[in-house]
This record gives C-alpha cells, sequence and structure tokens, in this order.
C-alpha cells in the first residue's frame, strides 16, 4: 500500500476519481488528501506515527451524486479493504441495535480475502506444477522398479520402463498444458470439513462467539475426502485451491490481513443522516434507537480494540467516510460527540443537465459504453449520436425535477426503458453484424411522450 501510494499525489488521485465520476471537485480533493496522508503517516517519525489520526469525512449530499462511488474508487485506487454499511441497519432490533462492531469484523473478512489472494497469486506457478504431478499421477501413474532400495541407483536410472513412463508423462503433460484433455474424466479426492450448524438453547451468543464455537467443533472433526469423478479441466480447478491453500501460511495471512486492515482500511458509512435525531426533547420514541446507534458508533470511529475471529484489531487508523442526503435531519441533528468525530464536512452538488451528458459520454465504465459492450458480445454494433445524448440527458434531468430526485440513478432507468426494445430483438429481429445507431429523434419518440403525459411511473424505482 504504501509503495503504491508514494506514487499517488493527491492531484494525480483526483485525476484518477475523475475518470470515473463526474463533477464532485471538493469531495475528490478532501478523499486524495485523506489518502495521502495514510502514506505521510506509515512515513513519518515512528513516536509519531501513532499519534496522527485521520480526518474522517462527512459527505453530504442527494442519492445519485457519487458518495458512494467516491469512496469505492478511492479503496481500489489504494489496493485497501473497504466496506459499505448502512447506518440504519443498526436500529433494526430494539433500543441496543445491532451489533456496531460487525462493521470492523467485515472490514477484517476482506482483508483477509485480499490477502489470501495476493498470497495465492505469487504461489500459483508451484500449485500448477503440483497439480499436473497429481493428475499425472492418476492418468500415468509413476514406475517403480523393483529393486530400487539403496545401491541401485544406476539400474534405476537405466530402466526402460521408467524412462518410457517418463517420456509418455511429459507428453501428457504438454496435452494437459495446452488443454487437448480438458473434457477427459478423472476421479480425484476433495476434502471436505465436517464444520457442522450449531444452534445454541437458553440464551443469545453474539455472532463472534458463535463463529468461534463453530471454528472449534469444526477443526477438531478430522477432514474426509470424498471421491468425484470430474473434468480434468475443473479438477485442475478443485485441485489448485488446495494445493494454494497447502502453500499458504494462513497465520501470515492474518497477521498481514489485520495490519492492512488497520492501516489501509476504509468504512464507509451511508445513511448517517437516518440515526440523526430530532433532540426535540421528548425522550422516546425511535429517537432513543437513533442516539443509541450514534453513541454505539463513537468508541468505533474514536478508536478502540476489536475482537475478530483473525485476531485483535485497532480502529485507530481506519478512515471513516459518512454520508447522508440530509433532508430531513441536519449534521447538527447529530450527537456532539459523533460530528467531532468527523471534522471534514464536504457538500456534494445536485447533477446538472450538463452533469448527466458527461456521465453518459465521459467515465470509462459510463452506461452507454456498458450498453455498446453488451451488444458487442451479440455481434451487433451500437453507437450514440451526440445528439441522442443530450437528449438523453434533458428527459433524465426534468423527471428528476418533476418526480424526484434520484441523481444519475435516473439515467439507467431512461436508458433501460430506451434500450430494453433492442435487448428484446437481439438477436431474433436484430440479427448480428447490423450496426444499431441512436439517434435523437429515436430518443424523442420513445421518451419525451411519457414526460409530456406525466405518465412517469416507469421511471419511479
Amino acid at each position: 500500500m504504501t509503495q503504491s501510494l508514494k506514487d499517488l499525489t493527491p492531484r494525480q488521485i483526483v485525476t484518477e476519481l475523475d475518470q470515473y465520476i463526474i463533477g464532485q471537485h471538493d469531495a475528490k480533493r478532501n478523499v486524495a488528501i485523506a489518502l495521502r496522508n495514510r502514506w505521510r503517516r506509515m512515513n513519518s517519525s515512528a513516536d509519531m506515527q501513532s499519534e496522527i489520526t485521520p480526518n474522517n469525512i462527512l459527505m453530504i449530499g442527494a442519492t445519485g451524486v457519487g458518495k458512494t462511488e467516491i469512496a469505492r474508487r478511492l479503496a481500489k485506487i489504494a489496493d485497501a479493504p473497504f466496506i459499505k454499511v448502512e447506518a440504519s441497519k443498526f436500529t433494526e432490533v430494539g433500543y441496543v441495535g445491532r451489533d456496531v462492531e460487525s462493521m470492523v469484523r467485515d472490514l477484517v473478512e476482506q482483508s483477509v480475502n485480499m490477502v489470501r489472494a495476493a498470497k495465492k497469486e505469487s504461489v500459483q506457478v508451484k500449485a500448477q506444477q503440483l497439480v499436473e504431478d497429481a493428475i499425472l499421477d492418476i492418468l500415468i501413474p509413476p514406475v517403480k522398479p523393483a529393486n530400487s532400495q539403496l545401491g541401485f541407483d544406476n539400474e534405476r536410472k537405466n530402466d526402460p520402463d521408467a524412462e518410457l513412463n517418463e517420456r509418455t508423462r511429459e507428453r501428457f503433460r504438454e496435452k494437459i498444458r495446452s488443454g487437448e484433455m480438458d473434457d477427459r474424466k478423472i476421479e480425484i479426492d476433495v476434502q471436505q470439513s465436517q464444520a457442522p450448524n450449531i444452534g445454541i438453547m437458553g440464551g443469545s451468543v453474539d455472532d463472534l462467539s458463535m463463529m468461534n464455537i463453530q471454528e472449534m467443533i469444526g477443526g477438531m472433526l478430522p477432514k474426509r475426502g470424498k471421491k468425484r469423478k470430474v473434468s480434468i479441466a475443473e479438477a485442475r480447478k478443485i485441485l489448485l485451491e488446495e494445493e494454494a491453500a497447502k502453500l499458504i501460511d494462513m497465520d501470515e495471512v492474518k497477521d498481514e490481513a489485520i495490519r492492512k486492515a488497520e492501516d489501509a482500511g476504509i468504512i464507509f458509512i451511508d445513511e448517517i443522516d437516518k440515526v440523526a435525531s430530532s433532540r426535540s426533547g421528548n425522550g422516546g420514541g425511535p429517537d432513543v434507537s437513533r442516539e443509541g446507534v450514534q453513541r454505539d458508533l463513537l468508541p468505533i470511529v474514536e478508536g478502540s480494540a476489536v475482537n475478530t475471529k483473525h485476531g485483535v484489531i485497532h480502529t485507530d487508523h481506519i478512515l471513516f467516510i459518512a454520508a447522508g442526503a440530509f433532508h430531513v435531519s441536519k449534521p447538527s441533528d447529530l450527537i456532539p460527540e459523533l460530528q467531532g468525530r468527523f471534522p471534514i464536512r464536504v457538500e456534494l452538488q445536485s447533477l446538472s443537465e450538463d452533469d448527466f451528458y458527461q456521465i453518459l459520454k465521459e467515465p470509462k465504465n459510463a452506461l452507454t459504453k456498458q450498453y455498446v459492450a453488451m451488444l458487442a458480445a451479440e455481434g451487433v454494433e451500437l453507437s450514440f449520436q451526440d445528439d441522442a445524448l443530450r437528449e438523453l440527458a434533458r428527459i433524465a434531468f426534468e423527471v428528476n425535477e418533476e418526480v424526484e430526485n434520484i441523481g444519475a440513478r435516473r439515467l439507467q432507468t431512461v436508458l433501460s426503458h430506451l434500450m430494453n426494445d433492442f435487448m428484446f430483438d437481439i438477436p431474433d429481429v436484430i440479427s448480428p453484424n447490423e450496426h444499431v445507431v441512436v439517434t435523437k429523434e429515436l430518443v424523442s419518440n420513445k421518451l419525451n411522450g411519457l414526460v409530456k403525459n406525466r405518465d412517469l411511473s416507469q421511471f419511479i424505482l
């Protein structure tokens, strides 16, 4: 993480974000600074590293303006563990709410998966060789000379059966690598864990304790092999997982994952406005639960030690990004202690008609490019004229104004309505190698009538 961030200045981070998100420059600047500050902390003096805490960010903006996408893309740029949670889910069970620490456990789990995947990549070549040997042993077992005791090495080397066996194995190895034998069936042993599903009677047990109990009992039970007859292509996948797992030191993975989550983890808390209480002084109702959730969030955001099944993680240097529309409540409705934990506040702007046009045209993952890719899979060429994109942007903006503003998500419903007939007719009516051009007239014919008649039920999510 440190090495990759060294090469990413705040300006370069913003440039990377610009490839996927239109506008919202203030938000991009602040998250870029927060990301670069991580590298600065990791490379500061040892006595100051523990003192430098991240500046958590509170994003304020309507739905569909890019809050989640900014945080998610930021995590991808930094190759950092990332978890998104809805704050409102913690109010589901009574006043106490659900276990707020579960977000940190989910982050550690994500970090473990990332580190394990990286380790698997590093042992891939060795694991593939072991898998090839295992498949060859099933297809052509190696010859063991009768006089293979000590002192007969020369005779074993000159054994014609052993040489023929080795040559045959090498020929089959080449066929396995080239994929010629992928469809051939072989019988392999697959390891199966015997971990049972356990329920506890007479009392509540939290998720962590339940996982630990199941893992402990599963570790005590022996793993049982099961014979399966599969194709060589499938056997290669199954055995590759097993061999890679054997080559990886899971204790090392867990230690590295804990460090990665502590130093690079990002937790995105969405719908933070839903737990903001009105603080009108009535002292009851749902506000009690909401304020309880805020107080449960305090120690996690400020910095505490959380027990997970992989070890203890300290949340002091995890970057927390909270977001909410704040239509009904205000940021000041959050309890003062929680407000203080999110010192950086960023207001995201509502999207304009011109923003919609750019969203359709510029990002790497633009919806128009997604439809082009999907139709290309059918052998059909799709193109959008510039006037058509502007008309789509105008209609999406108008629908947002008249019904409800759901931001860029409106483009998805509008484009879906426009393209549904094409998606249905391919390949039965529109055959491969044809060229479909979306014009302004086509967009107007399909969509304008709906807007004028205010028959907008198809646009409401």
